[in-house]
Protein backbone atom coordinates (compact mmCIF):
# COMPACT_ATOMS: atom_id res chain seq x y z
CA UNK A 1 0.00 0.00 0.00
CA UNK A 2 0.90 3.63 -0.41
CA UNK A 3 0.36 5.09 3.07
CA UNK A 4 0.36 8.76 4.06
CA UNK A 5 0.82 9.71 7.73
CA UNK A 6 -0.23 13.12 9.01
CA UNK A 7 2.09 13.88 11.95
CA UNK A 8 1.75 17.23 13.68
CA UNK A 9 3.12 18.68 16.90
CA UNK A 10 6.44 18.68 18.72
CA UNK A 11 9.19 16.09 18.25
CA UNK A 12 7.66 13.92 20.96
CA UNK A 13 4.39 13.93 19.00
CA UNK A 14 5.98 13.24 15.60
CA UNK A 15 8.58 10.64 16.52
CA UNK A 16 6.13 7.79 17.31
CA UNK A 17 4.59 8.16 13.84
CA UNK A 18 8.04 7.89 12.31
CA UNK A 19 8.49 4.66 14.24
CA UNK A 20 5.13 3.39 13.00
CA UNK A 21 6.01 4.44 9.46
CA UNK A 22 9.28 2.51 9.63
CA UNK A 23 7.41 -0.57 10.79
CA UNK A 24 4.99 -0.30 7.87
CA UNK A 25 7.78 0.30 5.39
CA UNK A 26 9.69 -2.72 6.73
CA UNK A 27 6.87 -5.03 5.63
CA UNK A 28 6.74 -3.61 2.12
CA UNK A 29 4.56 -0.51 2.18
CA UNK A 30 5.56 2.89 0.88
CA UNK A 31 5.23 5.52 3.61
CA UNK A 32 5.23 9.31 3.40
CA UNK A 33 5.06 11.49 6.51
CA UNK A 34 3.41 14.91 6.22
CA UNK A 35 4.40 17.49 8.84
CA UNK A 36 6.27 20.66 9.75
CA UNK A 37 9.64 21.50 8.23
CA UNK A 38 11.29 21.07 11.67
CA UNK A 39 11.14 17.30 11.27
CA UNK A 40 12.18 16.69 7.68
CA UNK A 41 15.64 15.58 8.82
CA UNK A 42 14.17 13.23 11.40
CA UNK A 43 11.80 11.62 8.90
CA UNK A 44 14.23 11.30 6.02
CA UNK A 45 16.99 10.19 8.39
CA UNK A 46 14.93 7.11 9.10
CA UNK A 47 14.34 6.32 5.45
CA UNK A 48 10.81 7.67 4.97
CA UNK A 49 9.53 10.14 2.40
CA UNK A 50 8.53 13.57 3.69
CA UNK A 51 6.26 16.38 2.54
CA UNK A 52 6.09 19.70 4.39
CA UNK A 53 2.60 20.90 5.27
CA UNK A 54 3.72 23.85 7.43
CA UNK A 55 6.72 25.95 8.28
CA UNK A 56 8.57 25.62 11.59
CA UNK A 57 6.36 24.80 14.55
CA UNK A 58 9.20 25.83 16.84
CA UNK A 59 8.67 29.44 15.85
CA UNK A 60 4.93 29.07 16.40
CA UNK A 61 5.43 27.46 19.82
CA UNK A 62 7.65 30.34 20.90
CA UNK A 63 4.68 32.66 20.45
CA UNK A 64 2.40 30.65 22.74
CA UNK A 65 2.49 31.25 26.48
CA UNK A 66 1.94 27.72 27.74
CA UNK A 67 3.45 27.95 31.21
CA UNK A 68 0.16 29.13 32.70
CA UNK A 69 -1.52 25.96 31.46
CA UNK A 70 -4.76 27.71 30.41
CA UNK A 71 -6.02 25.43 27.64
CA UNK A 72 -8.82 27.81 26.58
CA UNK A 73 -6.36 30.69 26.01
CA UNK A 74 -3.92 28.41 24.21
CA UNK A 75 -6.61 27.10 21.86
CA UNK A 76 -7.74 30.67 21.20
CA UNK A 77 -4.20 31.71 20.27
CA UNK A 78 -3.83 28.68 18.04
CA UNK A 79 -7.13 29.42 16.29
CA UNK A 80 -5.88 32.84 15.18
CA UNK A 81 -2.90 31.31 13.39
CA UNK A 82 -4.66 28.17 12.21
CA UNK A 83 -6.32 29.41 9.01
CA UNK A 84 -3.20 29.73 6.87
CA UNK A 85 -1.77 26.55 8.38
CA UNK A 86 -4.98 24.68 7.51
CA UNK A 87 -5.03 25.98 3.94
CA UNK A 88 -1.44 24.89 3.30
CA UNK A 89 -1.92 21.53 5.00
CA UNK A 90 -5.01 20.87 2.88
CA UNK A 91 -3.34 21.93 -0.36
CA UNK A 92 -0.13 19.97 0.20
CA UNK A 93 -2.00 17.05 1.67
CA UNK A 94 -4.39 16.81 -1.26
CA UNK A 95 -1.49 16.72 -3.73
CA UNK A 96 0.37 14.16 -1.65
CA UNK A 97 -2.58 11.83 -1.16
CA UNK A 98 -3.67 11.57 -4.78
CA UNK A 99 -1.97 8.17 -5.07
CA UNK A 100 -2.64 7.03 -1.50
CA UNK A 101 -4.37 3.80 -0.54
CA UNK A 102 -4.59 4.68 3.13
CA UNK A 103 -4.28 7.80 5.29
CA UNK A 104 -3.30 7.60 8.94
CA UNK A 105 -3.24 10.34 11.55
CA UNK A 106 -3.79 11.29 15.15
CA UNK A 107 -4.98 14.51 16.71
CA UNK A 108 -3.03 16.54 14.15
CA UNK A 109 -4.65 14.66 11.27
CA UNK A 110 -8.27 14.14 12.17
CA UNK A 111 -9.39 17.37 10.54
CA UNK A 112 -7.26 17.85 7.42
CA UNK A 113 -6.37 14.19 6.96
CA UNK A 114 -9.92 12.98 7.47
CA UNK A 115 -11.30 15.64 5.11
CA UNK A 116 -8.89 14.55 2.38
CA UNK A 117 -9.78 10.91 3.00
CA UNK A 118 -13.45 11.81 2.69
CA UNK A 119 -12.89 13.72 -0.55
CA UNK A 120 -10.78 11.00 -2.17
CA UNK A 121 -12.80 8.12 -0.67
CA UNK A 122 -9.68 6.68 0.98
CA UNK A 123 -9.80 4.82 4.33
CA UNK A 124 -8.59 6.90 7.27
CA UNK A 125 -7.10 5.09 10.27
CA UNK A 126 -7.07 6.99 13.53
CA UNK A 127 -3.79 6.57 15.43
CA UNK A 128 -3.47 8.45 18.72
CA UNK A 129 -0.80 8.79 21.38
CA UNK A 130 -3.37 9.13 24.16
CA UNK A 131 -6.99 8.03 24.70
CA UNK A 132 -9.39 10.05 22.58
CA UNK A 133 -12.61 8.06 22.22
CA UNK A 134 -15.21 8.85 24.91
CA UNK A 135 -15.33 6.53 27.90
CA UNK A 136 -17.12 6.49 31.23
CA UNK A 137 -14.05 5.15 33.03
CA UNK A 138 -11.95 8.34 33.24
CA UNK A 139 -12.17 12.00 32.16
CA UNK A 140 -10.78 13.30 28.89
CA UNK A 141 -7.03 13.80 28.73
CA UNK A 142 -7.70 17.22 27.19
CA UNK A 143 -10.28 18.49 29.66
CA UNK A 144 -9.46 21.80 31.35
CA UNK A 145 -10.90 20.31 34.55
CA UNK A 146 -8.61 18.71 37.18
CA UNK A 147 -7.57 15.16 36.33
CA UNK A 148 -9.61 13.50 39.07
CA UNK A 149 -12.12 10.65 38.70
CA UNK A 150 -15.72 11.75 38.26
CA UNK A 151 -19.00 9.86 38.10
CA UNK A 152 -19.35 7.76 34.96
CA UNK A 153 -21.77 10.12 33.24
CA UNK A 154 -19.57 13.13 34.02
CA UNK A 155 -16.46 11.35 32.73
CA UNK A 156 -18.24 10.77 29.42
CA UNK A 157 -19.31 14.39 29.26
CA UNK A 158 -15.72 15.66 29.62
CA UNK A 159 -14.75 13.85 26.41
CA UNK A 160 -17.52 15.59 24.49
CA UNK A 161 -16.55 18.92 26.07
CA UNK A 162 -12.87 18.53 25.16
CA UNK A 163 -13.67 17.49 21.59
CA UNK A 164 -15.87 20.51 21.10
CA UNK A 165 -13.31 22.90 22.63
CA UNK A 166 -10.74 21.61 20.17
CA UNK A 167 -13.11 21.52 17.21
CA UNK A 168 -14.65 24.95 17.73
CA UNK A 169 -11.20 26.54 18.01
CA UNK A 170 -10.26 25.12 14.58
CA UNK A 171 -13.70 25.10 13.00
CA UNK A 172 -13.22 28.38 11.10
CA UNK A 173 -9.86 27.31 9.69
CA UNK A 174 -11.21 23.88 8.80
CA UNK A 175 -14.20 25.39 7.01
CA UNK A 176 -11.99 27.64 4.89
CA UNK A 177 -9.68 24.76 4.01
CA UNK A 178 -12.60 22.52 3.05
CA UNK A 179 -14.46 25.11 0.98
CA UNK A 180 -11.57 27.08 -0.55
CA UNK A 181 -8.95 24.34 -1.06
CA UNK A 182 -10.73 21.00 -1.06
CA UNK A 183 -13.98 22.34 -2.59
CA UNK A 184 -16.09 20.38 -0.15
CA UNK A 185 -19.03 21.32 2.05
CA UNK A 186 -18.24 22.56 5.53
CA UNK A 187 -18.01 19.91 8.24
CA UNK A 188 -21.07 19.55 10.49
CA UNK A 189 -21.42 22.11 13.25
CA UNK A 190 -20.33 19.52 15.84
CA UNK A 191 -17.30 18.42 13.83
CA UNK A 192 -16.15 15.42 11.78
CA UNK A 193 -16.48 12.93 14.62
CA UNK A 194 -19.65 11.39 13.20
CA UNK A 195 -17.91 10.76 9.87
CA UNK A 196 -14.95 9.23 11.67
CA UNK A 197 -17.23 6.95 13.64
CA UNK A 198 -18.81 5.63 10.46
CA UNK A 199 -15.86 5.57 8.05
CA UNK A 200 -12.66 5.11 10.09
CA UNK A 201 -12.19 1.33 10.17
CA UNK A 202 -9.51 1.09 12.86
CA UNK A 203 -8.44 3.15 15.89
CA UNK A 204 -4.93 2.58 17.23
CA UNK A 205 -3.52 3.87 20.51
CA UNK A 206 0.27 4.04 20.74
CA UNK A 207 0.75 3.70 24.48
CA UNK A 208 1.20 0.79 26.85
CA UNK A 209 -1.73 -1.13 28.32
CA UNK A 210 0.45 -1.47 31.43
CA UNK A 211 0.21 2.31 31.78
CA UNK A 212 -3.46 2.62 30.86
CA UNK A 213 -5.57 -0.46 30.03
CA UNK A 214 -8.23 -0.03 27.30
CA UNK A 215 -11.63 0.92 28.74
CA UNK A 216 -14.26 -1.79 28.68
CA UNK A 217 -16.73 0.49 26.88
CA UNK A 218 -14.58 1.08 23.77
CA UNK A 219 -15.69 -0.63 20.57
CA UNK A 220 -13.98 -3.47 18.71
CA UNK A 221 -12.16 -1.09 16.36
CA UNK A 222 -10.03 0.31 19.19
CA UNK A 223 -6.69 -1.28 20.12
CA UNK A 224 -4.04 -0.22 22.66
CA UNK A 225 -0.90 -1.57 21.03
CA UNK A 226 1.99 -0.50 23.25
CA UNK A 227 4.26 2.48 22.63
CA UNK A 228 5.68 3.23 19.19
CA UNK A 229 9.34 3.67 20.05
CA UNK A 230 11.91 4.91 17.55
CA UNK A 231 15.51 3.73 17.82
CA UNK A 232 18.24 6.34 17.28
CA UNK A 233 19.39 6.77 13.70
CA UNK A 234 22.07 4.28 12.71
CA UNK A 235 24.76 6.98 12.45
CA UNK A 236 23.95 8.69 15.76
CA UNK A 237 26.69 8.84 18.38
CA UNK A 238 26.64 10.56 21.80
CA UNK A 239 28.94 13.49 22.46
CA UNK A 240 32.29 12.31 23.85
CA UNK A 241 32.00 15.07 26.47
CA UNK A 242 28.64 13.66 27.60
CA UNK A 243 30.11 10.16 27.87
CA UNK A 244 32.97 11.54 29.95
CA UNK A 245 30.54 13.37 32.24
CA UNK A 246 28.40 10.28 32.80
CA UNK A 247 31.46 8.17 33.57
CA UNK A 248 32.82 10.72 36.06
CA UNK A 249 30.22 10.14 38.79
CA UNK A 250 26.91 8.60 39.86
CA UNK A 251 23.86 8.75 37.56
CA UNK A 252 22.62 12.34 37.29
CA UNK A 253 19.08 13.75 37.27
CA UNK A 254 17.76 14.86 33.88
CA UNK A 255 15.80 18.13 33.79
CA UNK A 256 14.17 19.27 30.56
CA UNK A 257 10.82 20.53 29.36
CA UNK A 258 11.00 19.50 25.72
CA UNK A 259 9.29 21.87 23.31
CA UNK A 260 7.65 23.90 26.09
CA UNK A 261 9.18 27.34 25.53
CA UNK A 262 9.89 29.39 28.65
CA UNK A 263 9.40 33.14 28.89
CA UNK A 264 12.22 33.25 31.46
CA UNK A 265 14.82 30.69 30.35
CA UNK A 266 17.61 31.88 32.64
CA UNK A 267 15.34 31.82 35.69
CA UNK A 268 14.25 28.30 34.75
CA UNK A 269 17.89 27.20 34.59
CA UNK A 270 18.66 28.86 37.93
CA UNK A 271 15.71 27.08 39.55
CA UNK A 272 16.89 23.72 38.21
CA UNK A 273 20.45 24.32 39.39
CA UNK A 274 19.28 25.35 42.85
CA UNK A 275 17.14 22.22 43.17
CA UNK A 276 20.13 20.06 42.20
CA UNK A 277 22.37 21.91 44.67
CA UNK A 278 19.88 21.38 47.52
CA UNK A 279 19.72 17.65 46.85
CA UNK A 280 23.41 17.15 46.11
CA UNK A 281 22.63 15.58 42.75
CA UNK A 282 24.52 15.78 39.50
CA UNK A 283 22.38 17.00 36.62
CA UNK A 284 21.83 16.94 32.88
CA UNK A 285 19.89 19.96 31.59
CA UNK A 286 18.17 19.98 28.22
CA UNK A 287 17.99 23.20 26.22
CA UNK A 288 14.76 22.38 24.35
CA UNK A 289 13.18 25.11 22.24
CA UNK A 290 14.84 27.89 24.20
CA UNK A 291 13.62 26.77 27.62
CA UNK A 292 16.98 26.45 29.40
CA UNK A 293 20.15 28.50 28.95
CA UNK A 294 23.12 28.75 31.28
CA UNK A 295 26.54 29.90 30.18
CA UNK A 296 28.55 28.98 33.26
CA UNK A 297 27.44 25.65 34.67
CA UNK A 298 28.93 24.03 37.77
CA UNK A 299 31.22 21.08 37.18
CA UNK A 300 28.52 18.57 38.20
CA UNK A 301 25.94 19.75 35.62
CA UNK A 302 26.05 19.10 31.87
CA UNK A 303 23.83 20.73 29.24
CA UNK A 304 22.66 18.75 26.20
CA UNK A 305 20.79 19.49 23.03
CA UNK A 306 18.66 16.95 21.20
CA UNK A 307 19.67 13.51 22.49
CA UNK A 308 17.65 10.30 22.06
CA UNK A 309 15.71 9.72 25.27
CA UNK A 310 15.90 5.97 24.74
CA UNK A 311 19.68 6.20 25.15
CA UNK A 312 19.87 8.97 27.75
CA UNK A 313 17.09 8.24 30.25
CA UNK A 314 18.23 4.74 31.36
CA UNK A 315 21.52 6.37 32.39
CA UNK A 316 19.75 8.82 34.73
CA UNK A 317 18.81 8.52 38.42
CA UNK A 318 15.48 10.24 37.66
CA UNK A 319 13.98 12.39 34.91
CA UNK A 320 12.19 15.72 35.30
CA UNK A 321 10.00 16.62 32.33
CA UNK A 322 6.78 18.27 31.14
CA UNK A 323 4.68 15.14 30.67
CA UNK A 324 4.37 15.10 26.90
CA UNK A 325 3.25 11.72 25.58
CA UNK A 326 6.57 10.86 23.97
CA UNK A 327 8.76 11.98 26.86
CA UNK A 328 6.52 10.24 29.39
CA UNK A 329 6.80 7.04 27.36
CA UNK A 330 10.59 7.25 27.29
CA UNK A 331 10.79 8.02 30.99
CA UNK A 332 8.59 5.09 31.97
CA UNK A 333 10.37 2.70 29.61
CA UNK A 334 13.72 3.69 31.14
CA UNK A 335 12.59 2.27 34.46
CA UNK A 336 13.62 5.29 36.53
CA UNK A 337 11.27 7.61 38.48
CA UNK A 338 9.68 10.46 36.52
CA UNK A 339 9.06 13.88 38.08
CA UNK A 340 6.38 15.43 35.89
CA UNK A 341 5.69 19.17 35.85
CA UNK A 342 2.83 19.50 33.35
CA UNK A 343 2.08 22.63 31.35
CA UNK A 344 -1.19 21.94 29.47
CA UNK A 345 -3.14 19.60 27.13
CA UNK A 346 -2.58 15.88 27.84
CA UNK A 347 0.37 16.53 30.14
CA UNK A 348 -1.61 16.70 33.44
CA UNK A 349 -3.24 13.38 32.53
CA UNK A 350 0.09 11.59 32.06
CA UNK A 351 1.50 13.29 35.15
CA UNK A 352 -1.34 11.86 37.22
CA UNK A 353 -0.93 8.41 35.66
CA UNK A 354 2.79 8.35 36.57
CA UNK A 355 1.91 9.23 40.16
CA UNK A 356 -0.97 6.74 40.36
CA UNK A 357 1.31 3.98 39.07
CA UNK A 358 3.83 4.76 41.79
CA UNK A 359 6.54 5.58 39.24
CA UNK A 360 7.05 9.17 40.36
CA UNK A 361 6.19 11.72 43.06
CA UNK A 362 3.05 13.83 43.08
CA UNK A 363 3.15 16.15 40.05
CA UNK A 364 3.60 19.89 40.43
CA UNK A 365 2.16 22.07 37.63
CA UNK A 366 4.81 24.15 35.89
CA UNK A 367 3.23 27.42 37.04
CA UNK A 368 3.69 26.30 40.67
CA UNK A 369 7.18 24.86 40.32
CA UNK A 370 9.86 26.30 42.62
CA UNK A 371 13.38 25.30 43.51
CA UNK A 372 12.07 24.12 46.88
CA UNK A 373 9.32 21.80 45.67
CA UNK A 374 11.44 20.58 42.75
CA UNK A 375 14.18 19.67 45.23
CA UNK A 376 11.65 17.80 47.38
CA UNK A 377 10.46 15.83 44.34
CA UNK A 378 14.02 14.99 43.28
CA UNK A 379 14.89 13.84 46.78
CA UNK A 380 11.87 11.54 46.84
CA UNK A 381 12.66 10.13 43.39
CA UNK A 382 16.26 9.25 44.18
CA UNK A 383 15.70 7.93 47.72
CA UNK A 384 12.28 6.21 47.78
CA UNK A 385 13.14 2.53 47.24
CA UNK A 386 9.51 1.49 46.72
CA UNK A 387 9.04 4.12 44.02
CA UNK A 388 12.25 3.14 42.31
CA UNK A 389 11.27 -0.55 42.33
CA UNK A 390 7.83 0.22 40.88
CA UNK A 391 9.38 2.36 38.17
CA UNK A 392 11.85 -0.40 37.30
CA UNK A 393 9.14 -3.07 37.19
CA UNK A 394 6.90 -0.95 34.97
CA UNK A 395 9.82 -0.13 32.69
CA UNK A 396 10.57 -3.82 32.20
CA UNK A 397 6.94 -4.52 31.26
CA UNK A 398 6.93 -1.68 28.73
CA UNK A 399 10.23 -2.76 27.17
CA UNK A 400 8.82 -6.27 26.71
CA UNK A 401 6.05 -4.91 24.49
CA UNK A 402 6.37 -4.23 20.76
CA UNK A 403 3.78 -1.61 19.96
CA UNK A 404 4.96 -0.99 16.40
CA UNK A 405 4.70 -4.64 15.44
CA UNK A 406 1.29 -4.92 17.08
CA UNK A 407 0.01 -1.87 15.19
CA UNK A 408 1.46 -3.00 11.88
CA UNK A 409 -0.07 -6.45 12.37
CA UNK A 410 -3.52 -4.94 12.89
CA UNK A 411 -3.19 -2.88 9.72
CA UNK A 412 -1.82 -5.89 7.81
CA UNK A 413 -4.72 -8.02 9.02
CA UNK A 414 -7.10 -5.34 7.82
CA UNK A 415 -5.49 -5.41 4.39
CA UNK A 416 -5.40 -9.20 4.24
CA UNK A 417 -9.02 -9.59 5.30
CA UNK A 418 -10.15 -6.57 3.27
CA UNK A 419 -11.98 -5.40 6.36
CA UNK A 420 -11.13 -4.54 9.95
CA UNK A 421 -12.71 -6.42 12.87
CA UNK A 422 -15.56 -4.31 14.17
CA UNK A 423 -16.04 -2.51 10.83
CA UNK A 424 -17.56 -3.17 7.43
CA UNK A 425 -15.31 -0.66 5.67
CA UNK A 426 -13.16 -2.11 2.88
CA UNK A 427 -9.47 -1.31 2.53
CA UNK A 428 -7.66 -1.61 -0.80
CA UNK A 429 -4.74 -4.01 -0.96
Amino acid sequence: MNIKIFASGSRGDVQPYVALGRGLQAVGHRVTVLGATDFEGLVRGHGLDFIATSESLEAFAQQLQVEGGNMVKILSAQAKAAQELARRAAAEGLKACGDADLILGGLGGIFTGAAIAEKLDIPFIQAYLYPFAPTREFPSVLTPLPQTPLTSWANGLTHQLARQMMWQSFRGADSKARTEVLHMPRAPVWGPFGWLGEHSPLVLYGYSPAVLPPPADWDARSHVTGYWFLDPAADWQPQPELLDFLAAGPPPVYIGFGSMASREPRETAEMALEALRRTGQRGVLYTGWGGLHKEDLPHDVFMVGSTPHSWLFPRMAAVVHHGGAGTTAAGLAAGVPSIVTPFFADQPFWAQRVFDLGAGPKPVPRRKLTAENLAASIQAAVSDTVMRKRAATLGARIRAEDGVTAAVTLIEQAVSNRTVPGSHHKIPG
